[in-house]
């Protein structure tokens, strides 16, 4: 929620900074994600008028444009078509700033001078989001005649800032200026001042423009309306497009602002129909009927079915209840009376409707969170009370109100003992008593405790801990001191298992590999954009009841996709190189329909692209492996996964169990993802890794005896792994072999077509005694008397 601290000030005295203020609404609960200063930077551009239009004779799409700025009349040329003579317009002068650094100079077009330039909202600093449809092209014409030479900082209130929010779902009170107004006036200690409504001049009789008004009282609890006769739509006056663009709505007209800007200051959407477009001067809301749709505000045609709640006209719907209204009886030039709707509708029936029609609105995230029914009245007579301020139409006299019943307030009670127990704190009734009072929660004391009065808006108070929790906070929980636990305790630590991921992390990030973290739903399309067989295991995977949406509708069986992803999203983004791992959750069902939570199994992902190749990849994760503790492992070379490059690919393998895949990806799956590099990725079942895993450091004193080195070179076929012959060697050397070092590969001239030479170094070395030749020698013989038999290796001369 964006809160414009000037709007802010019209209900409460603020004598702090935005930053001051907003460290201080935090303390007492309220989230504040930031703080948007309104100033822009902008100097030197004023209010002009426009004197004289002309053609520019050395271009058609150039105008020549003499603008009064109040000391003197300045030449300008500009391309905007939307100006006629008298229009009051923003003139950038000679070095102006504007938003982005930019400066404008004097400058020269087809040999006519141009002393600035004529500003659009763009141009000034307001994003599409917020501009006025009809103001998103060519230049922005005031909506009234101002002083000339005004700067126009002042006229658009370029000033202050506006602190943006975090609301919890708990506190729909708090999505309005009032509500943060109460939330503030509590936290300084100041007087809450809210807008005293009253209407001057209420004419005719609402029961001559509707008949009647029938509700669905199970998901609707009420419907507050009246009427405004004689309405002119034209533009709103400048500061209230101002203050709903601050607040991040963009202005439509004035029917339909003034009803945001009630919506945003109270918290209560409200709804206006063009009452002569209702074939019946009647509202009936009820559910949909199967095959019925309407054409909402946003152009688009929406099929409807019973569980949907829609507002009819007797006969066709108009509005799709508590998230958005028909583009048949929408406000338009043409409005000569609105039928103003406040009502309140049930919170999960508007929350299912909305994300079913995957339409969201600033109204449908007000309801679903659930609102006060008592605000229905005070928001429509706020709009009236605006209507008849800007002179936009009259109020016609009396409402209709159809409702069930309304809540009052209620009562809980509260143990000040309770109270200062919960908080470790001293307080005082009377101080207890106070903020409360703040928060406009009266209190009476009544044998011992607090008889504590519930505003109708405060629905997140139910019980006696609720009370506890706003006193806590409002006293400020910086203020209560910290007390040392007292009691049985028992050390706090990390299970192991989080140890180990820890660690890795640790060692991976040290590789300069970048933690990611993504979602644990993908699409079922992801597995085909891998090439992953239909008849994998891969593909049973658990679909979701209620998805976000296609593109995450599956609980993952693997974290290819996922990398894939976001190496393809960096790629695209004309990253250059990039390295990035994830430890998180595949979800493996135990069975198909499901019946029992799925094994989530901890897994390990390593992607990368950028200047590396396989030999990288692999070396990253041996040193993982390495320094888990884990010694003996092997790779298996892989050519049957259809994800990978059959030819440079491989399993990796601890004790005789496969854990895990390390290769380049196949090109048609990198293609899938509009990468045209090559990619490499190794997946690892990480609870396996968890459990090879020995993360002990024991001391070994340095050796007392010398060791031995000898070399070995066989020749062997092509196909024979590195790491078949390592694992004999190592077999064989009946634990006094230290290490074992590939230094050599060669195939060519000097050996056989289909065959080629590997060679090691291997040191020997005995903890408790000095070896002599002829031990490593005995070894040495068995280790090529094995590689001859197991391998058909030859010892090359």
């Amino acid at each position: 929620m964006l809160l414009p601290v000037k709007w802010l000030k019209e209900y409460v005295e603020i004598d702090e900074d935005s930053r001051s203020l907003a460290d201080k609404l935090t303390s007492t609960g309220s989230h504040v994600e930031a703080i948007i200063s309104l100033d822009r930077g902008i100097e030197n551009v004023v209010v002009g008028r426009v004197e004289n239009i002309r053609q520019h004779d050395g271009a058609d799409r150039l105008l020549i444009i003499d603008v009064d700025v109040g000391q003197e009349v300045v030449q300008v040329i500009t391309g905007a078509t939307n100006l006629v003579e008298g229009d009051h317009v923003p003139v950038a002068l000679v070095g102006a700033k504007l938003p982005g650094d930019i400066y404008i100079e004097k400058s020269s077009f087809r040999g006519v001078d141009s002393h600035g330039m004529l500003c659009s909202l763009k141009e000034l600093g307001y994003g599409d989001n917020v501009i006025p449809r009809e103001q998103r092209e060519g230049i922005f014409v005031l909506h009234r005649e101002y002083e000339l030479g005004t700067d126009i900082n002042d006229i658009l209130e370029l000033y202050g800032e506006v602190i943006e929010l975090e609301i919890t779902p708990n506190r729909p009170d708090c999505l309005s200026i009032v509500g943060m107004a109460r939330e503030t006036a509590a936290t300084l200690n100041q007087r809450l001042r809210l807008p005293k409504i009253e209407l001057s001049n209420e004419v005719d009789d609402i029961g001559s423009f509707i008949e009647s008004i029938e509700i669905d009282y199970e998901l609707c609890n009420r419907y507050y309306t009246r009427v405004i006769k004689d309405v002119s739509i034209e533009e709103s006056p400048l500061w209230l497009q101002a203050r709903l663009m601050e607040a991040g709505v963009r202005p439509v007209n004035n029917i339909v602002d003034i009803t945001n800007y009630v919506m945003l200051e109270f918290g209560q959407p409200l709804h206006a129909f063009d009452l002569d477009k209702l074939k019946q001067k009647k509202i009936v809301v009820r559910k949909a009927q199967d095959g019925e749709k309407i054409v909402t505000l946003d152009g688009v045609e929406r099929a409807l079915n019973p569980s949907n709640l829609i507002i009819t006209d007797g006969e066709e719907p108009t509005a799709i209840a508590g998230v958005m209204g028909g583009l048949d009886s929408e406000i338009t030039d043409r409005t000569e009376t609105v039928l103003l709707e406040s009502a309140n509708f049930n919170g999960r029936s508007v929350r299912l409707t909305s994300k079913e029609h995957n339409l969201r609105s600033e109204a449908s995230s007000r309801f679903e969170k659930g609102l006060d029914l008592n605000l229905c009245e005070v928001a429509a007579e706020r709009v009236c009370q605006l209507v008849e301020q800007i002179g936009a139409g009259k109020i016609v006299k009396g409402v209709i109100d159809v409702h069930g019943d309304i809540p009052g307030e209620k009562e809980i009670a509260l143990r000040p003992e309770r109270a200062n127990a919960l908080l470790g704190t001293d307080l005082t009734v009377d101080e207890m008593m106070g903020y409360l009072r703040r928060l406009e929660l009266e209190s009476t004391l009544s044998n011992g405790k607090l008889e504590v009065r519930i505003p109708t808006y405060r629905s997140d108070l139910g019980i006696e801990e609720d009370l506890v929790e706003e006193i806590g906070r409002i006293h400020g929980f910086h203020n209560i001191p910290v007390e040392p636990l007292v009691g049985t305790l028992t050390r706090g630590e990390k299970p192991y298992e989080k140890i180990v991921e820890d660690r890795a992390g640790e060692i991976l990030r040290g590789l300069g590999i970048n933690q990611v973290m993504t979602y644990s739903f993908i699409s079922p399309k992801a597995y085909d954009k891998i090439r992953i067989k239909s008849d994998s295991e891969l593909r049973d995977y658990i679909e979701l009841i209620n998805p976000l949406g296609e593109d995450y509708s599956v609980m993952r069986t693997t974290l290819i996709p996922n990398i894939l992803d976001l190496l393809s999203r960096n790629y695209n983004h004309g990253i250059k190189e990039c390295y990035a791992y994830e430890i998180g959750n595949i979800f493996i069902p135990k069975e198909l329909p499901i019946e029992q939570l799925p094994i989530e199994r901890k897994t390990l992902i390593m992607g990368m692209y950028g200047d590396v190749d396989f030999y990288d990849i692999k070396e990253m994760l041996e040193i993982l492996i390495d320094r888990l503790g884990i010694k003996r492992f092997r790779y298996v070379e892989e050519s049957n996964n259809p994800t990978f490059h059959p030819n440079r690919t491989a399993n990796l393998i601890l004790g005789n169990e496969e854990v895990g895949t390390i290769g380049e990806i196949h090109g048609d799956v990198t293609d899938n993802y509009d990468i045209d590099r090559r990619v490499y990725i190794a997946q690892i079942n990480f609870d396996r890794i968890v459990e090879e895993s020995d993360l002990d450091r024991r001391y070994i004193p340095l050796p007392r005896y010398p060791g031995i080195t000898r070399d070995i070179a066989v020749v062997v076929d092509e196909d024979i792994l590195v790491g078949e012959l390592e694992e004999i060697i190592w077999q064989k050397g009946q634990g006094l072999i230290e290490r074992v070092e590939l230094f050599d590969v060669y195939t060519g001239n000097q050996v056989e077509e289909g065959k080629k030479s590997i060679a090691f170094s291997i040191f020997y070395r005995s903890r408790d005694r000095t070896l002599t030749d002829e031990e490593v020698n005995m070894i040495q013989r068995s280790i090529v008397v094995d590689l001859e038999e197991q391998l058909n290796a030859v010892l090359r001369g």
